[in-house]
């Protein structure tokens, strides 16, 4: 039998159960009598014309990985590079291989002896492999494990990726000290979450830890305003208020800065220049959402004689390294054994750029083609679905204003005179930010088309 080596990257950011992925490939692929090694930094080295095996791979053994699951990080490090290649057409970005450094890879590959691949990132990264495992035909075989701590990974049934679980534990456990210390000090917090496009990590630590509202990209339209976020914040607030609660914690995810408009809108808002990632995206952490929320509170509330404390606080980076619950570290191996069986199965059983997948009990392969937008080429994004029970149980438990609020004299007569305003300027102000999730024949599926006049 010719020699087998297989090779493993981490792309993209970290997530809390890599290791796990790392650990169970490489003993799986072991005990199948591969050898193995790891690639430092994703695509960063192998994609380079300096590309040293001696120096930017690192053999993997039984005894190296058998206990590295309970850590966080990567023990591969991990980059953003990527095989992606974006050009606009019309009013899309299409995504096509960069064909030079695809073959760059296959080349160092090639001299590195791999003759198998896994791995391990997101959208980009995923993309990037199929790229890879399209050019090379039957020389590399190609298995892809999705990660990303955001869950905007369509994957089947609803499966969440791997990371998400253990950053919302981490998440909520820190929103509920704050709540705490909110209700202490009598202030508010205004946390901002990771998640780009999708709201599904802000959703989760808000409604684990009970927090007061918790705001995701879904519920607005494509082009907002900070004024009009600052809205729904403002009429919560006073609603709080009116319970007898001057204080309060509003988690918010960081993908409503991409609904403030583009790259340039975000330049205009901010004055200065919004730095792009190694993937082409704007650097959300740049961009202080939190800080232009507080300002705009602080402003409205200083306006009329109400001096309330409001915190704007980051929460993102202290997620990504956690060492992983025992939910994830168990999902971890399922997906690493699974995609180096993949990788055995015989020629030709798969089609190319397959990911693996965790369905109903089960390790199955999915085309990658399946995700993907057959127009950008680019992986179709994972949202909120905002008429889904679950957006639903978030909600009820929210402190919010909402249509009914404003349709109860006493109500809006109670939180007017809370705003230092009339109860016909209250209406009129809070009218587009205040909605039932079940009123009458619009129902809760219409919230993201109602909410805001979208």
């Amino acid at each position: 039998m010719a020699r087998r080596v297989l090779g493993i990257l981490v792309g993209g950011g970290p997530a809390p159960g890599i290791n796990g992925v790392i650990e169970a490939a490489t003993i799986e692929a072991i005990n199948n009598r591969f050898a193995v090694v790891g690639i430092y930094d994703g695509f960063q080295w192998l994609s380079h014309p300096n590309f040293d095996p001696d120096k930017h791979t690192t053999a993997l053994t039984i005894p190296r990985v058998s206990r590295i699951h309970f850590g966080g990080g990567s023990i591969l490090r991990t980059a953003r590079t990527t095989l992606l290649d974006e050009r606009r057409l019309g009013t899309s970005i299409v995504v096509e291989p960069d064909t030079p450094r695809v073959e760059q890879v296959l080349a160092n590959v090639r001299a590195a002896g791999i003759t198998h691949l896994i791995t391990i990132g997101g959208d980009d990264t995923a993309l990037s492999a199929r790229f890879v495992d399209e050019a090379a035909g039957s020389s590399l075989r190609v298995v892809h494990v999705p990660k990303t701590i955001d869950n905007d990974l369509p994957l089947p049934g609803d499966v969440q990726t791997f990371g998400f679980a253990t950053a919302r534990h981490i998440g909520a456990t820190i929103v509920a000290n704050l709540m705490e210390d909110a209700k202490t000090t009598s202030r508010w917090y205004l946390v901002v979450t990771m998640g780009r496009k999708a709201g599904f990590l802000a959703l989760g630590i808000g409604k684990a830890a009970g927090a007061t509202i918790t705001l995701i990209p879904e519920e607005f339209p494509q082009k907002t305003t900070i004024a009009q976020i600052a809205d729904v914040l403002e009429g919560a607030i006073i609603k709080r208020q009116g319970y007898g609660r001057p204080d309060g914690v509003a988690v918010v995810a960081e993908g409503l800065a991409y609904r403030l408009g583009d790259r340039e809108e975000l330049e205009r808002l901010l004055k200065r220049e919004v730095p792009l990632d190694a993937a082409g995206h704007p650097r959300l952490s740049e961009v202080p959402l939190g800080q232009l929320l507080k300002d705009e509170l602080t402003r409205r509330f200083r306006s009329r004689g109400d001096h309330s404390t409001f915190v704007a606080h980051t929460l993102g980076y202290e997620l990504r390294c956690a060492p992983p619950t025992p939910f994830e570290m168990d999902y971890c191996r399922d997906l690493g054994f699974g995609a180096v069986r993949i990788l055995m199965g015989a020629e030709g059983e798969y089609p190319p750029g397959v990911m693996i997948t965790y369905q109903q009990g089960n390790l199955k392969p999915m085309d990658f083609a399946h995700m993907i937008d057959p127009q950008t080429r680019r992986t179709r994004i994972r949202l909120v679905d905002l008429c889904s029970d679950h957006y639903r149980v978030a909600r009820a438990y929210m402190v919010r204003l909402e249509k009914s609020d404003l349709e109860s004299n006493e109500t809006t007569t109670k939180l007017a005179a809370l705003a230092r305003m009339t109860p016909e300027e209250f209406r009129q102000k809070f009218r587009s930010a205040a909605y039932d999730l079940d009123d009458g024949t619009e129902g809760r599926c219409g919230i993201g088309s109602r909410l805001m006049g979208a």
